[in-house]
């Protein structure tokens, strides 16, 4: 059981982005010493901002942020930065202390064995798979023995063993940890409360419990609040045609009329301003390329990693329209690597129909221009017979409204550059879709709506995907592997 101690509190702290971007209004919430605790959100309400304002990378506009003295905190965040994927391991590990630490190459070893990992110190970053990579921040932070652990979807390009082995660990945590992701079954493992942020009100309200027990009671609270203003607009409605009826009447009744418009604004008053956090991307579909026939893609051999080196397997793989392959085997065994060579045209044993044009989503986000804004980067992508009101219609079904249009991808949340790349390869018209994970960020109630329209894409198609349910969703005709071969 988490100590009664109260180690950090947010008191009505207010927190923006920029101009015309609040984040957090006059939020409060504490967190006790020990405890496990869910931080939750849609896409792009400021979830991993909360963790900067923590740790201090971040300052708020006004309220208070405190934290118990000589209390220390680190982040695994949710994707290694851009600039850190030229370091090797060392310096990765290196770059998490402040000062020097002489005995830094057994460190490095004993916390990548917690996180069940084994690299040479020597291998760059950006040679890690993307599962590698999620091990490597998680062992980032836990190196520095922080009291407060902050995890940003730390399952993200975990396999089946790594997800376990995260959760084994967190359950064994001796010290406070909050965690973003939107894993269902991984948080309810663990989960002693949520704080939870209204992107709207951008309060942040606190629940005690498991992970399944809260999100039930924030839907039945809703629900409640619906209810409640289902009668209050009733009762509104009929007062507001008595006191009409009374006002043309003249004499005292005029002033029973207004004493009903006074009771109808305390009424007004009393309606609860609904969240929408139920808001969803709207059904939408990925269109083929026309005229592609055929073989689309033939695959005669893969490179399989063994012991960090890679190894050439054959194999028969045939796609044509309408078929789908699904690339499985453990973290680091190859599936991204083979993923962008096909999709550069460079895989060995590759054959791509030629014309074939390429939809692919990489899990780092890397075919996206983060100085682009996403409007030049769906502009880019949209027919030249398309239209602005088209584009902008197209995006507002991804939640992209005309204030994110004029933001740079880098300044997007992770799940926000999600939606952007679906956005992007539905206007794109690929023949042959190549997925990377493309569940990673993306908030829960998305992703019916995204496996829907994979389902009904009419090209060829490859996923690596680790969550389960999402996969169990999409029929496929062949199934490939790697940790087989």
């Amino acid at each position: 059981m988490a100590d009664d101690e109260v180690i950090l509190k947010f008191s009505n702290v207010s927190f923006e982005w920029g101009q015309n971007k609040p984040i957090l209004n006059e939020a409060s919430f504490s967190v006790r010493r020990g405890s496990k605790i869910t931080l939750m959100g849609q896409n792009g309400a400021g979830k991993s901002t909360i963790f900067k304002l923590i740790t201090g990378e971040s300052h708020p506009e006004s309220g208070a942020i405190n934290l118990n003295k000589n209390l220390t905190t680190a982040t695994a965040k949710q994707v290694i930065p851009r600039e850190d994927l030229e370091l090797t391991v060392k310096e990765f590990f290196e770059k998490c202390f402040t000062e020097k630490v002489y005995d830094i190459d057994k460190k490095i070893d004993d916390i990548l064995e917690v996180v069940n990992f084994t690299s040479p110190h020597d291998r760059l970053l950006k040679n890690l798979s993307g599962g590698q990579q999620a091990r490597v921040l998680l062992a980032g932070a836990l190196i520095q023995n922080p009291d407060v652990l902050l995890l940003d979807e730390p399952t993200n390009n975990l396999d089946k063993a790594g997800i376990e082995h995260l959760t084994k660990f967190i359950l064994e945590y001796p010290k406070t940890c909050i965690v973003i992701s939107h894993d269902a079954d991984f948080l309810n493992t663990f989960t002693q409360g949520v704080l939870y942020l209204d992107i709207f009100s951008k309060k942040v309200e606190q629940y005690t419990g498991d992970y399944f027990t809260v999100v039930e009671e924030i839907k039945l609270r809703l629900e409640r609040e619906r209810m409640k203003n289902a009668r209050l607009e009733k009762d509104i409605s009929h007062r507001k045609e008595q006191a009409n009826f009374f006002a043309q009447k003249g004499g005292h009744l005029r002033d029973v009329s207004s004493k009903m418009r006074k009771k109808i604004e305390e009424l007004e008053g009393d309606i609860v301003s609904l969240r929408r956090e139920d808001k969803t991307i709207k059904n939408f579909s990925i269109p083929a390329q026309k005229d592609i026939g055929g073989v689309i893609l033939q695959l005669d051999s893969v490179a399989v990693s063994k012991n960090h080196k890679f190894i050439n397997k054959k194999v028969n793989i045939t796609l044509n329209k309408r078929e789908r392959l699904l690339l499985t085997g453990p973290n680091g065994i190859g599936k991204t690597t083979l993923l962008e060579k096909l999709a550069s045209g460079h895989a060995k044993g590759e054959h791509i129909k030629a014309g074939v044009k390429i939809g692919y989503y990489r899990q780092d986000f890397s075919t996206l221009d983060f100085n682009a804004t996403v409007y030049q980067t769906l502009m880019k992508a949209q027919d030249s017979d398309g239209t602005e009101q088209g584009l902008r219609a197209h995006a507002a079904g991804f939640l992209l409204d005309a204030e994110i249009l004029k933001a740079k991808i880098g300044s997007l949340s992770e799940g926000q550059k999600g939606l952007v790349a679906f956005a992007t390869i539905a206007l794109e018209k690929p023949g042959l879709l190549i997925l990377d994970e493309p569940t990673n960020h993306i908030n829960f109630r998305h992703i019916p709506v995204i496996a829907k329209a994979i389902n009904n894409f009419e090209g060829a198609m490859i996923l690596v995907s680790h969550a389960k349910e999402f996969v169990d969703t999409i029929k496929f005709d062949y199934i490939l592997d790697l940790g087989s071969l």
